[in-house]
């Protein structure tokens, strides 16, 4: 069927009761481009009722309203409304009229508006949504994602009709079967042809087929088309290749058609291989993502999604997981053109609740249709290699919720036997209920309780208790999945032999104990961190706080903290030391890395909980006097690194594996260039080199792209700077920046990756942080969008991005 965009004309209010409204003036309205994230706007306070998960931000509950036009002539055709995702309890009336609902607010639902339509007159579509208490982190608010008009004939390909396998395949030829579900609404037996069209990547037809099929009225059917592809190019992450499949339903004319995209790929799992696509051993170096899209909010806009997964992968990534919910279509877009690895995640809690108001209360009635959703969204993809059933599920540790886990499996192989399943359980959650408590703050947070566990947490996953309450929960899916659980991943081999681990979710300074794991072990087959891109809310549980004792922290950031602060990307794009560590680890980068610790007064001790890194940064650039003794870490793969301050060297230490791939020196700070060499063997593998920053800064603004579509899924990013004639930027300079768009465009949002501020994303000023700040920018219309920063004391930067 046709799907037009519907994201156009909309309004949004904050939703009153019927009789709020007849009591006084309504609320505010603002008329809004989809996707929209309601919850930016709403005010923040450190008594907001989420407190930290939500970032400090209110909820609340809002309506959007646009109006539907259609003719007379329409009437003899069917049309359903497609909402990607909507945050949260979507409520969708036509008319007035109750239409649709969904409980979730990640998963895709349709909704049929043929018996509630006019042809007169417009129709009225108001969609009404809340959040308040209902998630671990910042979920947004609102129709978060896209939005489409379906409409077609009475006989049409059903919505998600046309289904993509490759259940054969090696180098020399692949069978490709196309299954295509045809609906016929209509009065009478109709008798239709099925075609089916293989391109491919290169736009060429290499195979082609038709079937026809006899529907009585009311009645759907589906055909099976064979197609044998020689010579198939196959889709894998280093070479991700994509076919394409034009299905027509034809009664003489042509009454519907579809194009599916896919790409040709074999999966084998098992202990001896590990994960193997097209019969090469794959070791996933995964990334843990949630959802938000950083200064735009929870808005999930195509370019946006494909630029994070651009960093994922510059990265040194190879997958994600998307935590802890249904992965939007555009960025599993993104995924299957880049070349990443997902794992798709369904739900972050079953029957028993982890906040207030979440979506237990739903999920017994809601879970099957949730699951249908997701599979449905995804079958076609050829980046989705595993599903998750949920993420630590307290009731993986009792025997109800074992049979519950096998429910879930089974009804996702039913769905889709082309796909593996996990989960992803953390061994504390599943036996908590029969530990004491380990203080007052634990009993009701488990991050709490996790950060405060230190190396007992180890301990107790690994232990006699959490492995006989988790054996059938584990047992159930294709591939055990652990979260924090690396104290399993040996003794599990010779306990389960049979038992393939997936670490789905491992704290960022362990990546150095886990990946060796991985590596030599042929029945783990990766690691998931937590987390690759920074986030908002679950606010401060990466943070480093300094005190006269240091020590651990707990894990909520006080108010005005608004993000996680543990991602090795931060929420402009920015790689943070941790990253660059990672891809040491990794085995992808052979140069060492040079982080600075953050000078702070002698009398204090840094404090930091288990997704802490160092309060680091790549700079040579500090606002103290000279001789103040610096903490210089080292990251390096290579025997021994030696450190140079101007020419003069500060001495050499051991690094690789055998000290955690790091060393760290104390450098008194001296104005001029840090350089710091590796060697194996004696010999020099690379080097890297930060510099102080001249005193004479300048304000620099630079677009990632210098055109761009004139498309609603498109964006041009603006990275605003702070810097020297060289571009190496001060750290102690930050500074307010405006930003003023004109031409065809508009300023979606604008900040920085500043943890812990009460500025909004939503203004046109905002402090840099670190020197840098991000603007973000939406095509209106074609032709060419003037980006001008301004900032006191600096001559205005411009910068124009043609759009078309």
């Amino acid at each position: 069927m046709k799907s037009t965009p519907f994201i156009h004309g909309w309004s949004v209010t904050a939703k009153r009761g019927i009789f709020d409204v007849v009591d006084g003036e309504g609320p505010a309205i603002e008329h809004v481009t989809l996707p929209h994230d309601a919850m930016l706007a709403l005010p923040r306070s450190a008594d907001a009722a989420a407190g930290n998960h939500s970032g400090y931000h209110a909820g609340g509950a809002v309506e959007y309203t646009r109006t539907l036009e259609l003719t007379p002539d329409d009437s003899d055709r069917v049309h359903s409304l497609v909402f990607d995702g909507v945050y949260r309890d979507a409520m969708v009336f036509v008319n007035d009229h109750f239409a649709g609902q969904n409980a979730n607010g990640y998963t895709r639902f349709a909704v049929n508006l043929d018996p509630y339509l006019r042809f007169d007159a417009p129709n009225i579509i108001r969609v009404e949504s809340r959040a308040h208490r209902d998630s671990r982190w910042y979920s947004g608010l609102g129709i978060h994602r896209n939005v489409a008009l379906v409409s077609g004939p009475r006989v049409h390909i059903a919505l998600d009709g046309v289904r993509v396998t490759t259940p054969d395949v090696d180098a020399a030829e692949a069978m490709v079967v196309v299954e295509t579900t045809v609906a016929n609404d209509g009065l009478h037996t109709r008798t239709v042809v099925v075609s089916s069209a293989l391109e491919a990547p290169d736009g060429s037809v290499v195979a082609r087929v038709s079937s026809p099929l006899t529907l009585l009225a009311g009645e759907s059917g589906a055909v099976r088309e064979r197609l044998l592809v020689e010579e198939p190019a196959l889709w894998s992450p280093d070479t991700p290749s994509l076919y394409t499949a034009a299905v027509a339903v034809q009664d003489g004319d042509t009454l519907d058609e579809h194009r599916a995209t896919f790409g040709v790929r074999r999966l084998q799992l098992d202990v001896r291989h590990g994960l193997r696509i097209n019969g090469r051993t794959v070791k996933l170096r995964g990334a843990c993502i949630h959802h938000d899209n950083g200064v735009i909010g929870a808005r999930s806009i195509a370019r946006a999604e494909e630029r994070r997964v651009e960093g994922l992968k510059q990265a040194g990534f190879n997958a994600i997981r998307s935590a802890h919910n249904p992965i939007s279509p555009e960025l599993l877009d993104a995924c299957d053109r880049l070349g990443m690895l997902v794992m798709d995640e369904s739900f972050d809690m079953w029957a028993e609740s982890k906040t207030q108001f979440d979506y237990s209360t739903a999920f017994p009635e809601w879970w099957q249709r949730d699951l249908e959703s997701m599979v449905a969204q995804d079958f076609n993809h050829p980046s989705v290699v595993f599903y998750s059933i949920g993420n630590e599920i307290p009731e993986t540790g009792r025997p109800h919720g074992a049979r519950l886990s096998r429910l879930l499996s089974e009804k996702l192989h039913e769905l889709d036997p082309t796909r593996f399943t996990t989960n992803s359980i953390n061994g504390l959650v599943s036996v908590m209920r029969e530990l004491p408590p380990l203080s007052s703050d634990q009993a009701q947070d488990v991050n709490g309780a996790m950060a405060n566990m230190g190396d007992r947490m180890t301990e107790l996953v690994a232990s006699d208790l959490v492995t006989e309450r988790t054996e059938e929960s584990l047992g159930a899916a294709d591939a055990a999945g652990l979260n924090y659980g690396d104290g399993r991943y040996l003794a599990d081999a010779d306990r389960f032999p049979h038992r393939v681990i997936i670490g789905t979710e491992t704290f960022p300074t362990r990546i150095d104990l886990a990946w060796p794991m991985v590596m030599e072990n042929d029945h783990i087959v990766g690691d998931f961190t937590w987390t690759g891109w920074d986030y908002l809310g679950e606010a401060g549980i990466g943070r480093v706080d300094y005190t006269e004792g240091g020590g651990f922290l707990g894990t909520t950031g006080p108010f005005p903290w608004l993000l996680a602060w543990c991602g090795d990307i931060d929420i402009t794009g920015f790689r943070r030391p941790a990253s660059y560590y990672r891809e040491i680890v990794f085995g992808l980068r052979t140069a060492p890395f040079i982080a600075v610790q953050r000078p702070h007064s002698e009398n204090v001790r840094p404090g930091a909980g288990p997704w802490s890194w160092s309060d680091s940064v790549a700079s040579w650039s500090w606002a103290v006097d000279e001789g103040t003794p610096l903490r210089v870490e080292v990251y390096s793969d290579s025997d021994e690194v030696e450190l140079m301050l101007n020419g003069r060297s500060l001495g050499t230490a051991a690094t690789g594996r055998n000290n955690r791939y790091r060393t760290e020196f104390t450098v008194p700070h001296e104005h001029g260039e840090l350089v710091a060499i590796s060697r194996s063997g004696g010999v020099e593998t690379g080097r890297e080199l930060v510099r102080s920053a001249a005193a004479e800064l300048e304000l620099s603004a630079v677009a990632d792209r210098t055109k761009i579509r004139s498309t609603d899924d498109d964006l041009a990013f603006v990275t605003i700077t702070l810097a020297d004639s060289a571009g190496i930027a001060r750290l102690d300079s930050d500074r307010p920046v405006s930003v003023e768009v004109a031409g065809p465009g508009m300023l979606l949002g604008l900040g920085s990756a500043r943890p812990q501020t009460e500025e909004s994303y939503l203004t046109s000023t905002h402090r840099t942080f670190d020197g840098r700040a991000l603007a973000v920018i939406r095509p209106t219309g074609s032709g060419t969008i003037t980006v001008t920063v301004t900032s006191e004391g600096f001559d205005p930067q411009v910068v124009t991005v043609v759009a078309g």
